[in-house]
């Protein structure tokens, strides 16, 4: 079976690898992205649109597919104004959400994380906890939000505050045993071979936590 996959944010982290490796599965035909800059990737499978993802609404016509992965995310040092942080990170996974029901699209995958509460008194987590909520409302048949613990590898972006929790973090995880092996660091590779299984096997819909994104991947 030939499918077709959306990937939003395929130039972060977690989007880029996965969409490397979308491009090398042959189940996948074609790979359509939405941002606003190129990811700089020729590939016969590549069907990118440079656009406003904060207005995805307007490109409906072009959004047809089998699956939508939606791996944007800011942070507060990138986007200190709360309200487009708000737009960014609600805004775009619910508008996703939207459209998969309009388009009927059955398989939606939006990475949260692990802290995401909409009664939070952090503003990061009250936001992912909202956007969670509000996405599971347009009851998707395939809908998979994973919330990883933070996720490791190298960024090209300079985020300061995150280096310096990844350092932290590398001296705490072999502490982090049991119940508490959820809070350890994630590969984003790891993220995505979750995805990537998620898609293509029957598993429950819900919210995926970090030590659960790391069993499934290991089916991989």
């Amino acid at each position: 079976m030939s499918k077709t996959a959306i990937i939003i944010g395929a130039t972060g982290l977690s989007g880029n690898l996965l969409l490397k490796c979308l491009l090398e599965d042959k189940r996948y035909q074609s790979i359509k992205l939405f941002s606003r800059s190129s990811c700089n990737i020729k590939n016969s499978k590549i069907e990118e649109h440079l656009v406003d993802v904060l207005e995805i609404e307007k490109y409906e016509n072009l959004f047809n597919a089998d699956e939508v992965y939606c791996c944007i995310g800011s942070t507060k040092s990138k986007t200190p104004n709360e309200e487009l942080y708000l737009n960014i990170d609600y805004g775009i996974p619910v508008a996703l959400a939207n459209l998969c029901i309009k388009k009927g699209i059955t398989t939606f995958m939006v990475i949260s994380a692990l802290g995401a509460n909409k009664k939070s008194n952090i503003f990061y987590n009250r936001m992912k906890g909202r956007m969670e909520e509000d996405v599971f409302r347009r009851k998707i048949k395939k809908l998979y939000i994973l919330q990883p613990s933070l996720i490791g590898g190298t960024r090209t972006e300079k985020r300061t505050g995150e280096k310096l929790a990844k350092v932290f973090m590398k001296i705490l995880t072999p502490l982090f045993l049991g119940p508490l092996k959820k809070y350890r660091t994630i590969h984003p590779q790891t993220i995505v071979n979750a995805m990537l299984w998620l898609a293509n096997n029957k598993y429950e819909s819900g919210r995926i936590p970090s030590n659960e994104i790391q069993k499934i991947s290991n089916n991989l």
